[in-house]
Parts: structure tokens; sequence; C-alpha cells
């Protein structure tokens, strides 16, 4: 084995990084443009979406929107800008219910802020609705199209937990800006703002008549109360707030029948707002019992869209795959509709989800493989037309993708293997297995992000294994509920299970095998090293070493309730027999440490305790501590330096 310099690997990196130099940027696919938004007009007639403008280097300048005429035969979109030039900022998209009209948030006002803009379809010039001070978010168009409703976080800057947290410098308080429901008359301008100014606003929903909304509230700060959110109905009226019902776990999509006889939603547990997987409710909307509609299924449901009174259309992970599929309430019965490998989304961060027309049949998404690029598809259900060819030059530069299953403590465990770029049989390769982040998420097998950007590792003669272990969504509520009260056991045995498994079919030195991960993936790299020797190297990126002192430095501790079945104050021993930190001494694997300075999910003081841990135990290990960051690294140099000092960590350890 080589060692590196132990000055070099014991120092912490805390400055302005300079662009990776041309020999590694040569080796980077060719940029791609992501679609952060898609929406089909109700007569299902024609395309909206958001798409990122790139600059000549290849980096996010902006968003813009483009309409495409889906009767059109020379296929040109055209874009709907309030502003002009690289660097608008232009998203939010939602169609008027008599699909003439475009409502989108826009910041081309030049002051920083997005403001509420309307255009006629397809060539009117956009005017400006709004002149607000704070974030706007979610606009939706009334049933009879006088009005829009959209959320709205007065006296605030748009936030998401994700990004990095403001400095906490002075007096720390506890200032709890709220988003509120909020509705413009079209036609006057008028604004009221409808929900409590102490109750913050996830999601809504309107009525068919138009007179009630169905959100999802709660009280105080909104990055961390999501996880103790409740489904309330609100009057257009008179404001009137009526708790409607307290779920068990996490809630979310909360969807009007087209009779407004009930209201659907997805409750089951969810670690990150955004991500949805669980069980398809219904509750009455005159008040009763709610039931759950899809008990035992062994699929995770993501997004729903009534189809009639008693039908339906949902969108779920199933085993690893995006699916389509109906569910007649009256009979409960599910059918599969359509499923595939590849991402199946609204929008970029977004899960499983699609848009729907008036027609309840007419749908677009935005799909993209590890063969195909993103690109927006519309038409029937599982019988959509590729509508955009934006990035038909990009080409694959990883090897095959494979299924595969292996069983784990008497459950079905299904992962992703991505094998070398250039395979050779008769070769034995290294390989680095990645844990998703979540826990409540899945490893699916779309084409790569521009952060953290693992299926390069397979261009440089690695296999990689994408496991999906207990705690995951695709396999049922019980599955996704299957780590509580258990982080790092049972789901690490499952990954362990699935090395076995890759070892037994594949040509892998079990010798030179490494692991890697980013948040929850992040914790369960610190965590593995702690608790077995397998892996030759490590590289932890916002991880978790110490779930004691995480409890009071993260800015979403209501997530961590769930999971742990009580704060950390009432049962400090389920916390410190999950952390790494209680094993350090265990720890021989050389492990690379990186975070962001300003992460408000996993918090840098995590990863320098972790760090600062191996050190004193004399294991090879480096922390950087990216400037600026939050959760997920924004800044282009950032993202590049990442991946290039991943690369060479485990090029260095796992291969001779």
């Amino acid at each position: 084995m080589r060692f590196m310099n132990s000055a070099f690997l014991l120092r912490i990196v805390l400055a302005a990084f300079c662009a990776t130099g041309p020999a590694y940027l040569q080796a980077q696919p060719a940029p791609v443009r992501n679609f952060e938004q898609v929406q089909i007009s109700p007569n299902a007639t024609r395309v909206a979406w958001v798409e990122d403008l790139l600059n000549d280097a290849g980096e996010v300048t902006g968003t813009a929107i483009y309409i495409q005429d889906l009767k059109s035969t020379n296929g040109k979109p055209h874009r709907v800008s309030a502003g002009n030039g690289m660097a608008a900022s232009e998203d939010n998209i939602a169609w008027s219910p008599d699909s003439r009209r475009l409502v989108f948030l826009s910041d081309a006002a030049g002051d920083g802020r997005s403001e509420l803009y309307i255009a006629d379809v397809p060539d009117g010039a956009p005017r400006r609705l709004t002149s607000l001070t704070g974030a706007l978010a979610s606009p939706a168009w009334s049933p009879d199209g006088s009005s829009i409703a959209f959320l709205f976080t007065e006296n605030a800057t748009a936030a998401n937990p994700l990004n990095a947290m403001a400095p906490e410098i002075g007096v720390i308080e506890s200032k709890v800006y709220e988003q509120r429901l909020t509705v413009i008359d079209v036609a006057s301008g008028k604004v009221r703002q409808l929900s409590p100014p102490d109750m913050y606003v996830y999601e809504y929903d309107w009525s068919p008549d138009g007179k009630t909304f169905a959100l999802i509230a709660a009280h105080g700060a909104g990055d961390a109360n999501w996880y103790v959110a409740q489904l309330y109905t609100l009057s257009r009226e008179t404001g009137e707030l009526k708790q409607f019902y307290k779920p068990r776990l996490q809630i979310a999509t909360p969807r009007w029948s087209p009779d407004g006889a009930g209201i659907a939603f997805i409750e089951g547990l969810m670690s990150d707002q955004g991500f949805i997987g669980g069980d398809i409710f219904v509750i009455p909307a005159k008040g009763g019992d709610v039931q759950d509609m899809t008990p035992g299924i062994a699929a995770s449901p993501a997004g729903l869209y009534w189809q009639t009174p008693q039908k339906i259309l949902f969108t779920e992970n199933v085993d690893g795959q995006a699916a389509a599929s109906t569910l007649d309430l009256s009979a409960r019965k599910v059918s599969l509709l359509w499923t595939g490998s590849g991402v199946m989304t609204e929008g970029f961060w977004g899960g499983t989800s699609i848009s729907v027309a008036a027609d309840h049949q007419t749908s677009a998404t935005v799909r993209h493989s590890t063969t195909s690029p993103p690109e927006i598809w519309a038409g029937p259900v599982g019988d959509w037309k590729q509508i955009t060819h934006t990035n038909q030059s990009a080409h694959q530069d990883w090897g095959d993708l494979k299924s595969l299953h292996w069983t784990s403590g008497g459950l079905h465990i299904q992962g992703w293997l991505l094998y070398p770029k250039n395979y050779d049989s008769s070769r034995r390769y290294p390989m680095v297995v990645v844990v998703h982040g979540g826990p409540a998420g899945v490893a699916h097998t779309g084409w790569p992000s521009s952060f953290f950007e693992t299926y390069e590792l397979s261009a440089r003669g690695y296999f990689v294994l994408y496991p999906n272990p207990r705690g995951s969504f695709g396999q049922g509520e019980k599955f996704t509920e299957g780590n509580v009260r258990d982080f790092g056991y049972g789901d690490l045995q499952d990954i362990l299970a699935g090395v076995d498994e890759v070892i037994k079919t594949a040509p892998v030195d079990k010798d030179r095998v490494g692991i890697t991960g980013w948040s929850y993936g992040g914790y369960m790299t610190m965590w593995a090293v702690t608790q077995t020797h397998r892996f030759r190297a490590a590289v932890a990126g916002a991880g978790i070493a110490n779930w004691q002192s995480y409890y009071g430095e993260n800015d979403i501790d209501e997530w961590m309730i769930p999971y742990f079945g009580a704060s950390v104050y009432d049962d400090p021993a389920v916390y410190a027999k999950s952390s790494p930190i209680t094993f350090i001494k265990n720890v021989k694997t050389p492990t690379l440490v990186l975070v962001g300075e300003r992460d408000g999910e996993c918090p840098a003081p995590q990863s320098r305790e972790f760090w600062h841990a191996l050190k004193t135990e004399g294991v090879e290990t480096q922390l950087v501590i990216y400037p600026g960051e939050g959760h997920v690294f924004n800044q282009p140099d950032h993202q590049r330096d990442v991946m290039q000092r991943l690369d060479e960590w485990f090029d260095h350890y796992l291969k001779p």
C-alpha cells in the first residue's frame, strides 16, 4: 500500500478553491441542460417547461420558460420571458384552467426579488401581477380562472434547507417567517393573505368549487416543522382554518376529489420534504374516518391525480424503478399502467411525478436514465412521446447498469450495479459502494447530476454498487420503517450482503472495496468504518458523527423524532447506540471527510468531530470544508473539487 504525506492528510482545507485543471475538465461529459419543471396545459395541446440556461463553460446562469405546441409540425419551442439575457431566473409555472394564460415567477425587475407575471399564450407579452416584499412560491389558478393562489413569506428571501444557511452571529433568536397562503385577484390585482400569520403552509389544493383549500401546515419554523404538519381546511371567504387530520407520520400531496367529496393524501415515514413515499389515504371532506387505501402495498406512492371520484392515478417507486398505477377506491384494487428504469418527474429536484391534463389521461414528464439524458415527454401515461431534443449531443461516459437482488435478514433487497466502462470479464476490478441520502430515498437509474456525480467512477475502472437497503422507498411502508430506532444496524447488514452478492457474481476484488455517500449516505459511511474493516477506503460527504450533539446543531431537528422515537433529551441512549463517535476507536479505514461550511441539515461540526477523532486515533484522514456552501453545493468549482478529491482518494487506496 502507498501512503500520502501525513501532513497533507491531516490538514483542514477552508479556502476558495480554484477551478480544477484542464486534464480533469476534459474527462467530464458534455454539459446537460436540466429541466426544473414541466406542466401540460389543461386542454392537452401545449407543454410548458423550465430549463436551465448554460454559459460557454457549461455552468448554470439562470432558468428560462419554454412552451411547445403539441400539434405543431415545426416542433420549435417558444420562449416566454419577462426579462432577457442569460442571467434570468424564471420558474414556478402554472396554466390557467382555459389553457390561454400562463403564470410564473420572474426576477426580471432586477431588484433581487421574484414576482408573479402573467402571459397570454402563445404570443402575449408578460405583465407583472405583484409587487411584494418577500418570497413567493407555488402559484395555482382558481377553478374559475379569476384568481391565483400562491405561498408568500413576507419580508423573507427564498429559503431552501439544502442551500447555505445564513451565518449565525451576535444574539441568536428564533425568528420565524411564516409562509402564508395568499390569493390575488387577476383583474384588480388585489392581494389577500388568507392563512393565519402564525401558521406555516407547505402545500395546498383548491376545492373543485373554489371555496375551500386543503392545506398541509404547522406552527413554527418552516424547515423543521414540516415533519409535524397536519391537514387543515381553509375557507376562501372567511379565512376560517379548521384542523382536519393529525397524521401518525409525515403527510404530503393533498388532493381534492373531482366531486369535492373527499381529500386524498400520502402519509408515511419521510425524511426530506419533497421526496414523497407512503400509503394513499382518503378522508371525507365533511369529516369522518380516514382510510388507508393501499395497506401493505409493495411500493411507495409519490404523486396523486384523481381521474374520477372513485379512481386515482398515482406515481410510485417500485423495486428501484419508477411506475404509474391506478387505484380503484371501491374495489381497493391497484392496477399497474407502466414501469421502467430511470427517473420520471415534474421537476429536477422533485420525486417521481407527472403533470396531468384535464382529461385525466394525457400527461407530461421529465424522463431520463443512465442511457438517455433528460428530455420532456408527453402523451397518455406510459405511451409518452419525446417532445424535446435539448440534450441529444450528450453521451454516456460510463458502463452498463444492471438491477441486482439479494436477501438480508429475511428481507428482499434491491440495488443497482454499475459496470466499469470498457468492461473486460477477464479482469478483476475495485468497487465503490454509494449509499443514497434520506434515509427515506431511493437509488434510481437516472442521468447523473452535476453534484456528487459518482457515475464517473465507472469511467475510471470501478464497479459501483447503489444499494436500496431497509429504510428506502420502493418496497412498501413496512420496509421504509425498517430502520426506525435501528440506524446503522439492519441497513448496514443489507449493504454488506449486497457487497457479498456482487463479489459472488462479478469480478470484484474483495480486498479493494470502498464506500461513500452524502447526507444519510455520509452518515452510513462514517458508521460503516466503525463497524467493519471490509472497506479499504471511505469518503464521507456531509455525514453525521454524533446523533446526540447533532440534535442541537441542525436546523431540521423534528425529522429525528419519528426515527428515534423520542428527543435526545428524553432518550439519549438510543441516539448514542447509532452514533459513529461511540465506536470511533474501531476505525482503521482511511477516510476523506467533505462538508459545506454552512450546511444546516448536516452541520460542519459533525464532520469536524469525526475528522478530529480519526486524527487523534492515528487514522489517515482529511477534512475539507467548502466555504459558503450548504447541504448541496452550488458553485461549479466546488462541485468539481469534490469529485476530483473523491476520485484521487479511491485511486490511491483501491488501485494497485
